[in-house]
């Protein structure tokens, strides 16, 4: 199988190697010296999130989300076309607002110079990748709108040998 990696997958198994050893440390510390790292909590928090979005993304650009799948492969082309550009509208309009609300949050926190609880550093330096997150999700839940819109009737014919053909 010869599939190229979305880098969003990239960014998402890098956040998860960052989260193991941060939290590997941990534990380690813990165990000898009684004493956690202050800063792992905030920074692990960080990226849980980033590795959400990213992981998100990735998904879309799959066309692997969840979905009801005995809706989707039952039905015709038309259907399978009309419930992939109604998926990918809304993924588009969810994350589009949430782009917007991220945004607003982080230039919020550099007008109120918020620091972080634990480290004291500005609170910005955590949330500022996440509003570019959520507009990559948004880029590609419409790029993926638009190669529905474009797509030949035949690309949505369902290749799988135990459904009926529609």
């Amino acid at each position: 199988m010869n599939r190229r990696v979305a880098p969003e997958e990239v960014v998402s198994v890098l956040c998860m190697a960052a989260l193991v050893v941060i939290t590997l440390l941990n534990v380690v510390t813990r165990y000898v010296t009684d004493q956690s790292f202050a800063w792992s909590e905030e920074i692990s928090i960080v990226l849980m999130v980033v590795m959400t979005l990213a992981g998100a993304s990735a998904a879309v650009v799959r066309d692997a989300h969840i979905r009801i799948e005995a809706l989707y492969d039952s039905g015709s082309p038309a259907r399978r076309r009309a419930l992939r550009l109604l998926s990918a509208a809304i993924t588009a309009l969810v994350f589009g607002v949430l782009t917007f609300l991220f945004a607003r949050m982080v230039a919020d926190e550099l007008r109120w110079a918020e620091t972080s609880m634990g480290l004291g550093v500005p609170r910005w330096w955590f949330t500022a990748p996440v509003p570019f997150l959520t507009a990559a999700l948004t880029l590609r839940a419409l790029w993926l709108g638009f190669r529905a819109w474009h797509a030949a009737p035949a690309d949505f014919v369902s290749t799988d040998p135990a459904l009926p053909p529609a």
